[in-house]
């Protein structure tokens, strides 16, 4: 439940910058999270490099780090469901 309002918060945040076409310093938009999660997930993608921000509270999305950090999220979430797979055909056979 908690991973799927962190999802959620972040689709937010983004789905905002991407409507507003900020894609670039020049288009950069104003945006003040509506709740605490949205604050936190605004904060980890600025750290990472995904969300830059111009000004107090004005943002932009860096698509090209935004791809990365969606290609490294997919990646994680295959090896984790693959992991899955495995301990439960493992735990099949043995059982």
């Amino acid at each position: 439940m908690a991973s799927a309002a962190v999802a959620v918060a972040i689709r937010r945040v983004t789905s905002h910058l991407m409507s507003n076409n900020a894609v670039s310093a020049e288009s950069a938009v104003t945006f003040v999270p509506a709740r605490r999660l949205q604050a936190r997930m605004l904060a980890r993608l600025v750290r990472r490099g995904v969300i830059i921000e111009t000004a107090p509270e004005r943002y932009y999305l860096d698509l090209p780090a935004y791809e990365r950090w969606r290609r490294g999220l997919r990646r994680r979430v295959a090896l984790v469901l693959g992991g899955a797979l495995l301990a439960s055909i493992g735990a099949a056979l043995l059982g």
